[in-house]
């Protein structure tokens, strides 16, 4: 019930929330202060990614609209770098789940709470289906990362994965 009290800040995030999103910012904007000072585009998108990630964890559909965004601004990085594995990655699995994700969660609000997506219960013939697709996506984008010459073939199809 504890944190049920917890006073809210930005966009109902716990102070601790907001601590580690600061925490995570700072670290992001040191890095490439220190390491790059030119791509831009890179530190915008990494700002927009952790973001993401803070309101998805919270159950928020505005993490999912932050993370097509990033997920177009990573797939403009990869390109430009020509990791195509990667912009495929993306461009063609992540930003079109995220989509999806976000459709589906502003349809289903906690409580008329847009702000909180209704948590769903996975049943076993879900987590099953899951299983077998999770296989055949990797097992295809190893074909489509190896066609592009991918370094580290094996450890990037795993990433792959761990995407889903």
């Amino acid at each position: 019930m504890a944190a049920q009290k917890q006073k809210k800040y930005f966009f109902n995030l716990s102070k601790a929330e907001v601590v580690l999103w600061s925490v995570s910012v700072f670290t992001i904007m040191l890095s490439f202060c220190l390491f790059d000072k030119e791509n831009f585009l890179t530190l915008i998108a990494s700002l927009i990614g952790v973001t993401s990630l803070i309101f998805n964890a919270k159950g928020n559909p505005f993490g999912q609209f932050l993370m097509v965004l990033f997920s177009l601004l990573y797939g403009i990085i990869s390109f430009s770098f020509a990791y195509y594995g990667e912009m495929i990655t993306y461009l063609g699995m992540t930003m079109p789940m995220s989509i999806f994700a976000l459709i589906s969660w502003l349809k289903n609000p906690y409580n008329g709470n847009k702000s909180e997506v209704k948590v769903n219960v996975i049943h076993k013939k879900e987590v099953f289906f899951m299983s077998v697709a999770a296989v055949i996506i990797t097992e295809i984008f190893y074909f489509i990362l190896k066609y592009f010459n991918t370094e580290n073939l094996i450890p990037s199809t795993i990433s792959v994965t761990t995407v889903l």
